[in-house]
């Protein structure tokens, strides 16, 4: 491949390393030049362009990384398409995430132009989450570069997502004088919460005294009818030989470690009986903040074995916090705030395939069509509604009159849905994550819908674009997040963030919402068919 300079004469098939605008046309950044296009940018002057020239043993960026993608063996994993060079994978299970760091490094190692970077070894993941990134840096890599990566991944599993199999665990509590009831309580509490999180449910919980004989019989019992056995001590093990690892030994069991180098959390005691785990937990599990029982516990529970060499193996990266006092229960962090969405409502449009009548101010059931969608709106999950106008804009305004709505007035509607979009977006305030971008002419869309997208994008922590589909068709509304917005300043003509969207390679969701999604009503025909009446 060579980058550089193209004469606009031989850039025919050479790949844009800019945006590039020719008249109303612009060409966005990795656009690969068809003899069309070079005779446009001719037109408009240009008389070269800096560009990648691929040459013929080269594979394009997007080829290159589906290929290498498709190279790897995995488990509980998918792989989304291509965009600038880069594939993400995605979790199909929750589960803990595995990789061997070997096969990583020696695919970094083939050549600076392949990447590819991953969750931490036994990172805990949730379905849908991204666990996986692969990276082509320039415009094209070459065949054999390719091909070194491919006999690395035939080697074996690269990486997975290790599936949480639900278990059934029975919980022994044990109690000295003094010990608060709701402390016991609050531990219940903490445990199950823990435990919904793979789908696993606390099934009998046992209180006992803190001696090794009756904890030791609890213990036999509760382990016949479950999957796994916990132990919380209510006083912290002092000695290898004290209650719970004593307990376990009593009722045939073997302890496998007693002791872990992970702190908060140094004290918890791992063992079997009856060929079931059974699972000595320090004071800190009783807390729901992250310590050494969440480490054991989630490997257990996905199907993964936890050996005396695993726990011994776990010190590097195993202070999870300092602690100047010894650990004591401590409350839930407070709730993250969710992603905040503005609504932009697009009410600008001429209604030009109308021949004439405004069909925003076209009655469906009495009422306006631009306040029936933008009632919609403002009842969703979204902060704020902005409507933007541009065409009849005194009476649009009057069709939303007393409605709880901002207003983007747009003066140059007539060069496109980019002039109204970008009108819109300028009005979203600074602390939302997002945009909501609904067209006021689509009656068929309801507040649930719109509350379907915002969901969908709070799940993703507002890194995602969603967008409406029906039958597996994308359609509107489209909700794009706050990375896409600068961007958004920068579009011309009658053209909306589509190819935004696709340029940045930002992962995708589609959320079915029906016929709605499909349904706008562009011409007399259409408006008359979903149930409106025209207004002169």
């Amino acid at each position: 491949m060579k980058f550089g300079p193209v004469p606009i004469d031989a850039a025919e098939g050479a790949v844009l390393a800019h945006a590039t605008t020719a008249g109303e046309r612009r060409f966005r950044k990795a656009h690969r030049l068809s003899a069309e296009d070079v005779s446009l940018l001719k037109a408009s002057g240009i008389s070269e362009v800096v560009a990648a020239v691929l040459a013929p043993d080269d594979l394009s960026e997007d080829a290159a990384a589906e290929k290498l993608a498709a190279y790897m063996i995995h488990r509980n994993i998918e792989a989304k398409r291509a965009a600038t060079g880069r594939v993400n994978l995605h979790a199909q299970a929750a589960g803990i995430f595995t990789v061997d760091a070997a096969m990583i490094d020696a695919i970094n190692a083939v050549d600076p132009t392949i990447t590819i970077a991953t969750l931490a070894q036994h990172a805990p993941v949730e379905k849908g989450q991204m666990v996986a990134t692969v990276k082509i840096i320039p415009f094209a890599v070459a065949f054999a570069l390719v091909d070194a990566v491919a006999r690395i991944c035939a080697e074996g599993e690269i990486f997975a997502v290790n599936a949480y199999q639900p278990v059934r665990v029975g919980v022994i509590q044990t109690v000295l004088p003094g010990i608060k009831p709701s402390v016991l309580d609050k531990t219940l509490r903490v445990t199950e919460a823990r435990l919904a999180r793979s789908g696993s449910r606390l099934t009998t919980e046992r209180r006992t005294p803190h001696e090794v004989s009756p904890v030791a019989e609890a213990a036999a019992s509760l382990i016949r009818d479950n999957d796994m056995v916990v132990i919380f001590g209510a006083s912290a093990m002092a000695d290898f030989g004290d209650v719970v690892p004593a307990a376990i030994e009593r009722a045939s069991g073997t302890v496998i470690r007693a002791g872990m180098p992970v702190d908060p959390g140094n004290l918890l005691v791992l063992g079997n009986l009856g060929g079931k785990r059974i699972i000595g937990a320090p004071g800190c599990a009783r807390s729901p903040k992250e310590n050494s029982f969440d480490w054991v516990l989630d490997r257990l529970i996905a199907g993964l074995d936890v050996t005396a060499r695993d726990i011994a193996g776990m010190g590097v990266g195993g202070l999870l916090m300092e602690i100047p006092t010894r650990p004591q229960p401590r409350e839930p962090l407070p709730a993250k705030a969710e992603p905040r969405v503005e609504t932009v409502l697009l009410a600008a449009g001429r209604s030009s395939r109308m021949s004439g009548p405004n069909k925003l101010l076209a009655l469906f059931d009495g009422k306006p069509l631009v306040r029936r969608t933008a009632e919609r709106a403002v009842g969703s999950k979204a902060a704020a509604t902005i409507v933007v106008t541009g065409h009849e804009r005194e009476r649009v305004r009057s069709a939303l009159s007393g409605m709880d709505v901002t207003f983007a007035d747009n003066p140059d509607f007539a060069e496109g849905l980019s002039s109204s979009l970008k009108a819109g977006i300028a009005k979203v305030s600074g602390d939302a994550a997002g945009a909501l971008i609904v067209l006021g002419d689509m009656p068929g869309v309801a507040s649930a819908d719109l509350d379907r997208l915002i969901e969908a994008f709070r799940k993703s922590e507002g890194r995602s674009v969603v967008r409406a589909s029906h039958n597996g068709r994308r359609g509107n509304p489209v909700l794009l997040p706050r990375s896409l917005f600068a961007a958004i300043a920068h579009l011309e003509g009658d053209t909306g963030a589509r190819h935004l969207v696709e340029a940045e390679g930002l992962d995708v969701i589609d959320v079915e919402i029906g016929e709605g999604a499909a349904v706008d009503v562009d011409t007399r025909e259409a408006l008359e068919s979903a149930g409106g009446v025209l207004q002169d």
